[in-house]
């Protein structure tokens, strides 16, 4: 038969059919659900003083309003700053480094005791006290 398909044709195209899943050609990848109480990493030195500077070009360019602009406005003024000049925004950076690496201690002890990292009001009551103080109210009602 000229031109027709094989039995082994058609079995490849459903191979690849299959493959390539609902027609978006992309894979899916199962990522863990990320935590939302975990801390944020810090801010580089370069982000802080670009957290300034946003306000400052704000002020200076208030026409100007596009995201790419202050950006490249920023790093070039990053760039042509000397170390003295960048020292107080490299502090602050430290300073919240430090900052992340207690809270992430934190958090990773609270993960260990068997927690799911979310902030639990704990008392120092303990439940049979907060239940008989629940029936005492309840009593004097």
């Amino acid at each position: 038969m000229k031109g027709g398909k094989s039995k082994a044709d058609t079995v490849k195209t459903d191979i690849r059919l299959k493959s390539k899943g609902a027609g978006t050609g992309k894979r899916q990848s199962k990522k863990a659900a990320k935590d939302p109480n975990k801390p944020k990493r810090p801010a580089s030195a370069f982000f802080v003083f670009m957290e300034d500077f946003r306000m400052q070009y704000a002020i200076e360019h208030p026409n100007n309003k596009a995201v790419s602009a202050v950006g490249k406005a920023g790093g070039q003024k990053w760039k042509s700053m000397s170390e003295a000049e960048k020292a107080p925004y490299v502090v602050k950076a430290e300073k919240r480094k430090t900052e992340y690496n207690k809270n992430m201690e934190a958090y990773n002890k609270k993960l260990a005791r068997g927690g799911n990292g979310a902030d639990e009001e704990e008392s120092d009551k303990s439940n049979s006290e907060v239940n008989d103080e629940e029936e005492e109210e309840e009593d004097g009602e």
